[in-house]
Order: structure tokens, then sequence, then C-alpha cells
């Protein structure tokens, strides 16, 4: 998404331990990529949330893998290439052959 990251994870530690150094790490590349520094990367807003259930995984999963194709990036979910749902890149076999 260009605009926010949907992230769903499994950790083996609290959230607190990788979470903050995460967003660290992420809005540092991301500021030197960009040429950016002195304003905030990440906006403070966010949403946390303990999964419960294998379903509820499951939805949340679903949700996120079709975020991109709902907000008109792609036209099907593996079509993004940043998603989980990725599908891989065309075929470019045929058009090689001819």
């Amino acid at each position: 998404m260009p605009n926010h990251v949907h992230l769903l994870v499994t950790p083996n530690v609290v959230a607190t331990r990788w979470l903050g150094p995460l967003k660290g790490f992420t809005a540092y590349q991301a500021n030197r990529i960009l040429g950016r520094a002195g304003n905030p990367f990440w906006q403070h807003e966010g949403y946390d949330h303990l999964v419960r259930s294998d379903e509820e995984f499951a939805r949340i999963r679903r949700y996120i893998e079709n975020n991109p194709a709902s907000a008109g990036l792609v036209a099907e979910p593996g079509d993004f290439e940043w998603s989980s749902a990725y599908a891989g890149p065309p075929e470019r076999a045929a058009a090689a052959t001819n």
C-alpha cells in the first residue's frame, strides 16, 4: 500500500521488544532513501490487536491480502508484488519463444 503497512505476525516475544525497533529501523531506512530528515516517518496512529483464534487470523490475513485489490491498486490480490498473496511475475516464456 502506498500510504500504510499491514503486518500480521506470530511473534515469540512481546510486541514492545520488536515493534519499536522495527518501526525505528524502517523509518530510518525510508527517510535515508527518500532523502528526508527531521520529520517523523510513521504517523502517530497505529492499531495493535491480539489475534485470539485461527479463524480470526485467517480473516485478518484475507483482509490484508485483498486490501490492494480493494483499493484499486491491482486487479487481483495475487498481483500485488509486496503481498503474501503475490503469485510471482507473469510467465514470459511464450513471448520469449515468439
